[in-house]
């Protein structure tokens, strides 16, 4: 026979993760060092390629292959050595390793090239990290 439960239980829905993004990786569930959220991330994205089009508009015209290259060289120096760009240091945000340290160059190219691909971005694990994260080893935290 059919109980009263089994059906309550089905129309909730599966059960809810009690699991936090970032908790396997250590960051705290709210406030700073937590994992950067997914709309935030995409608003420093729109951010910083709005600004590298304004850049590339002055300077070359609206030449696609440099907007890309302005882009490309703004992701991997300030990344690989200040840990943002401008978008993530307007919303708040550092791209830092997994210990907690400086991505430096080698890793923010390696994410850079996979960001460009745009498809490894858009697969996330369940701690919000992107292929292009999970390849070069970091994540993005807000401070």
């Amino acid at each position: 026979m059919v109980d009263r439960r089994d059906i309550g239980s089905w129309l909730q829905g599966p059960p809810r993760a009690t699991d936090y993004p970032g908790k396997r990786l250590g960051p705290p569930e709210r406030g700073p060092g937590s994992v950067a959220g997914l709309g935030r991330r995409i608003l420093a994205l729109f951010i910083d390629w709005g600004l590298c089009y304004l850049i590339a508009s002055a300077f070359f015209g609206r030449e696609n292959i440099a907007i890309l290259t302005i882009f490309a060289l703004e992701q991997i120096v300030l990344l690989g050595t200040a840990g943002f760009g401008v978008g993530h240091r307007l919303l708040r945000m550092r791209l830092q390793r997994l210990d907690g340290t400086a991505p430096g160059l080698g890793r923010s190219a390696l994410r850079t090239l996979l960001l460009l691909l745009v498809v490894p971005a858009l697969i996330n694990d369940q701690d919000q990290r992107g292929l292009h994260d999970r390849a070069a080893g970091t994540v993005l935290t807000r401070f």
